[in-house]
């Protein structure tokens, strides 16, 4: 489902996300094992943009986050909508990914 990658700058790996129906796994996965809703995906590029993702039975709240983790803008998305979003499309140039998730305590 993923591998690990390092980048420069980036203390811990970072998972790839390899395919569109492993963000709903990741987002379930971190919302379980952390408590806290949604997940956060970065966009390896230039400007490695951030996004927090928090799936719902009816679609997705895509948030994006500045360098503070502060939200700047939301969008609440279809899953047929989610399918064009940008993080979609970083994902087919394998520009995706995600920080591995810790337990709490």
């Amino acid at each position: 489902m993923h591998t690990a990658a390092y980048f420069a700058g980036i203390a811990a790996p970072l998972l790839t996300v390899q395919a569109p129906e492993d963000i709903e796994f990741l987002v379930m996965e971190s919302e379980v094992l952390t408590g806290r809703a949604g997940r956060t995906f970065v966009i390896a590029g230039a400007d490695w943009l951030t996004y927090r993702v928090h799936w719902h039975p009816i679609g997705l709240k895509v948030e994006r986050l500045d360098a503070a983790e502060q939200i700047l803008s939301t969008r609440y998305l279809l899953p047929s909508e989610f399918r064009r979003h940008s993080l979609i499309e970083a994902l087919a140039a394998g520009q995706l990914f995600t920080p591995p998730v810790r337990r709490l305590g």
